[in-house]
């Protein structure tokens, strides 16, 4: 029986699987679509409108849980950087500090008026190794 069983395991523990739906999720965010497997793209798009629901509320709560989730690291910058960041030169931060940014700042107000479905699953072929089956998640454009 299936019971309260949410979400699929992908044989992985549970360390292994929340870091690797967190990386996932930030190459999609930055990106705007990836390329990974079915059963993973599923399984992300639950994760990704998440995201997308976190970013339309724009609150400093939703912030933090939006960090919490993607496991966002910030670089410690250095007095000088810290002056030309609050005058807008944003070169310094790292990648995870762009990624809120894009969240919050392009995503969010991007899909203010849609109500859900974030996200499309596109299959496009299968896996030389494995066959396993490819598809492509992409954000929608609106």
């Amino acid at each position: 029986m299936r019971h309260r069983k949410r979400s699929c395991k992908l044989n992985r523990n549970t360390s292994h699987r929340r870091c690797m739906f967190a990386n996932m999720l930030k190459a999609l965010i930055t990106n705007g679509r990836i390329e990974t497997t079915v059963a993973k793209a599923k399984e992300l798009r639950r994760y990704a409108d998440n995201m997308i629901t976190l970013a339309k509320a724009d609150t400093l709560a939703s912030r933090r849980r939006a960090i919490a989730k993607l496991m966002v690291r910030y670089n410690s910058l250095t007095p000088k950087e810290e002056r030309s960041a609050r005058n807008g030169d944003t070169s310094a931060y790292n990648d995870d500090r762009r990624l809120i940014n894009t969240l919050f700042g392009e995503l969010g107000p991007r899909f203010r008026g849609r109500d859900g479905g974030y996200t499309r699953i596109v299959r496009t072929s299968t896996r030389v190794g494995d066959n396993a089956s490819l598809c492509v998640i992409e954000f929608l454009g609106e």
